[in-house]
């Protein structure tokens, strides 16, 4: 299971860049209009803290042989034998829910720059 945690991360870390590719390039397309910009950068990121924390209710009962963390244990090298075990599953899903939540209170900060610079900017101009 010491090898779980960094797999985990891996895999939520990896999503989480394609949604921040995703946004600034949204964002990067809007600068013609910065208030704008800033309001669906706040709004998109927003939605990505909102999934995570969907994805982190859903965890412990979602079957995790679908998940890309089993895909990626099953093909470690060498294969990690306690996949066959009792109660792997649900040890899997806990540090899951764990990793995402922790993901989705890190996600909130960037949502608040952007509303933040966002409300700054209406204000100053």
């Amino acid at each position: 299971m010491t090898r779980l945690r960094p797999l985990v991360d891996l895999s939520i870390r990896r999503a989480c860049a394609f949604a921040t590719l995703a946004i600034v390039l949204v964002v990067g397309s809007l600068m013609f209009d910065p208030v704008l910009a800033l309001r669906v950068g706040g709004a998109a990121s927003t939605l990505v803290a909102m999934a995570l924390f969907v994805a982190a209710w859903r965890a412990p009962r979602r079957d995790v042989r679908d998940t890309e963390i089993y895909g990626l244990l099953r093909s470690a090298n060498p294969p990690l034998a306690y996949l066959s075990e009792p109660g792997t599953k649900a040890q899997i899903a806990a540090v899951l829910r764990e990793r995402l939540l922790w993901h989705a209170e890190r996600a909130l900060y960037v949502p608040l720059v952007f509303w933040a610079l966002a409300l700054v900017l209406a204000l100053v101009t």
